[in-house]
């Protein structure tokens, strides 16, 4: 429990969008930043156990400050931020195909949400016990290393298919496109001799 306390002032202590703006509403109101960021999450949690729209409120949650973050890291000169967020965005899109196959099933249990957006918050939180950092060095990176080679195989294949299959279209297109304009042309100078033809010089009178 202590060390649960420790981490949660620690990340208090941090400089980022939350922090800041509950280091605004303690000026502004006196209370304690540490009562405040308590009662916004135990108000989080009930609208996500209760409240409407909170499948909109988990995606906020787990992609807009992401999205900010990442847009900050790409713009600092350190690449150790750009790391981070990547190892956030590369466990979100697993999670988020995980979920496609799961969601009708699980979107059922009055937990769900509130379990998704902290799990979410647990991905992006700072510090050695980020939760994106751990799974992606304990399961993700593993596997990749494992079988990146044959996937890479299988991509390179497909890139190739793909490529001939593209040529094969386009020069059918351009073969068809080619025979219709040698069958329009002799109509369009079939359908122009008569013109020539239509002014008769006349006969004196």
């Amino acid at each position: 429990m202590d060390g649960l306390r420790q981490r949660f002032e620690h990340f208090l202590e941090q400089r980022n969008l939350a922090t800041e703006a509950l280091r605004a509403l303690e000026a502004k109101t006196g209370v304690d930043k540490r009562y405040l960021a308590t009662g916004a999450a135990t108000l989080l949690s009930l609208y996500l156990l209760f409240g409407f729209g909170a499948s909109l409120l988990c995606n906020v949650i787990g992609f807009v400050y992401p999205a900010y973050a990442s847009i900050k890291a790409i713009e600092s000169p350190s690449k150790e931020d750009d790391t981070v967020w990547l190892t956030y965005w590369v466990v979100y899109g697993l999670f988020g195909l995980a979920e496609f196959f799961s969601d009708l099933l699980l979107s059922w249990f009055p937990f769900y949400y509130a379990g998704k957006c902290a799990f979410l918050l647990f991905c992006m939180v700072p510090g050695p016990w980020n939760g994106a950092h751990m799974l992606y060095h304990r399961a993700i990176r593993p596997l990749f290393l494992k079988h990146h080679e044959a996937v890479d195989s299988v991509v390179r294949d497909l890139g190739g298919r793909a490529l001939d299959v593209a040529v094969g279209i386009t020069r059918d297109v351009l073969q068809t496109l080619a025979r219709g304009r040698a069958l329009v042309t002799p109509a369009a100078a079939l359908g122009a001799e008569p013109r020539a033809s239509v002014t008769q010089p006349q006969k004196d009178k």
